[in-house]
């Protein structure tokens, strides 16, 4: 198996706050991770420190090829180029149309072919389903429409692994299954998903591995029934 994360020993801090102590997780090409707790358990300061929101100030920590212990502020475009990042709350640019919304990320991750970048939009926006939807401002989507722009939008780069902090939180069920739906068949295609989640219907009904962050650590839970509310 390749892995795209590999933490070894790692301890996660908020200043000077110790959130999360001797974590130890690896995370292979095509796996499906969640990652549950409840509020203020680590899961959103362990994803900030994957992505380069916070440093990390000791362990090991490999991410798509980079060492996020040496990892420099003028490195942290080059890393997120590597990653696709998932929002709750979308994070799209309002004043534009979702075909400008991905070409604004090509465009500052340094793409200038103009060929190559309609063909990577028209791709991503077929991977997604919204490929007669480019003209749309974001305003004018579903909530599970925009979620899907986003979706397409962390994949333009080929990223090796996806983060995805509570992707389904503000959608309904059915729309929320059409999303996990989506990304199980990224996974599937070979691209990481790590996914920050409260929804344990969702874990129920598309199994994966299941991280826990409690009591400041974070550990593999054995089975989905050992996480289920008693």
């Amino acid at each position: 198996m390749e892995a795209v994360i590999t933490l070894k020993d790692v301890q996660i801090f908020q200043r000077d706050n110790l959130i999360l102590s001797d974590v130890d997780v690896i995370i292979n090409k095509g796996e499906f991770v969640y990652l549950i707790g409840q509020t203020g358990s680590g899961k959103s300061s362990l994803l900030k420190t994957l992505y380069g929101e916070l440093k990390l100030e000791s362990g090991e920590g490999l991410i798509a090829g980079f060492n996020l212990l040496a990892l420099k502020p003028k490195d942290i475009p080059f890393l997120r180029r590597k990653l696709g990042i998932v929002f709750q709350d979308f994070q799209l640019l309002t004043d534009r149309t979702v075909y400008q919304n991905l070409l604004f990320v090509l465009k500052a991750t340094g793409w200038k072919n103009d060929t190559e970048i309609k063909k990577r939009i028209n791709e991503v926006l077929e991977l997604v389903g919204l490929t007669t939807k480019d003209f749309k401002m974001p305003h004018e989507l579903s909530g599970g429409e925009q979620q899907r722009v986003v979706i397409a939008r962390a994949l333009l780069n080929n990223p090796s692994i996806i983060l995805a902090d509570e992707p389904t939180g503000n959608l309904d069920p059915k729309v929320s299954d059409d999303i996990m739906t989506l990304l199980h068949n990224i996974a599937k295609q070979g691209t990481a998903i790590l996914m920050a989640t409260h929804d344990y219907r969702i874990i129920q009904k598309y199994p994966g591995k299941i991280l826990r962050c409690a009591q400041g650590i974070v550990s593999e839970a054995p089975s989905v029934q050992s996480i289920m509310p008693q």
